[in-house]
């Protein structure tokens, strides 16, 4: 289990595939700030409403210049049918060994009911333009967040 990254380090490179087959690396998105959110499983309670809140709110995230992406263990199958079923108009990336969400800190220690499992800790990085880590949500509360996200772009775009 890594630590968290924390600002104002540097966003640890990824190459992953999405939703779409296509394979998304962070190298691609320089020039612009990336919303990136790590979540538990598809399709499940509190990562749909997650989802369908940055869905929602994406017109004014790309007014902002940023991209959104979800990334969680599930396969392309299972983010593809979570995408159609919620009209998600975002890349999922599959990260299937887990192999990013321990480079980010986001693969964790759970305890479920008194059962310990390691799994996906929901959190949020916010990485700037220049592929430096802004912001970190640690164990985020669903609602509100996605205003939180704005927010903080917001003030990232001020001079």
């Amino acid at each position: 289990m890594a630590d968290w990254i924390e600002p104002p380090a540097k966003a640890p490179a990824f190459s992953l595939k999405a939703t779409d087959g296509s394979t998304i690396k962070l190298s691609q998105l320089k020039g612009q700030p990336v919303v990136l959110y790590f979540y538990p499983k598809d399709d499940t309670p509190g990562c749909t409403k997650e989802a369908c809140a940055f869905r929602d709110r994406l017109a004014e995230i790309q007014e902002l210049g940023a991209v959104v992406l979800g990334v969680s263990a599930d396969d392309v199958t299972s983010h593809k049918k979570f995408s159609e079923k919620f009209s998600l108009n975002f890349p999922l990336l599959a990260d299937t060994d887990h192999t990013m969400a321990e480079q980010y800190g986001a693969w964790r220690e759970k305890n479920m009911y008194g059962k310990i499992s390691m799994g996906i800790q929901r959190s949020t990085f916010l990485i700037d333009a220049k592929g430096v880590v802004a912001k970190v949500w640690k164990k985020v509360s669903v609602d509100g967040h996605d205003q939180q996200v704005i927010d903080a772009l917001t003030a990232l775009a001020e001079p």
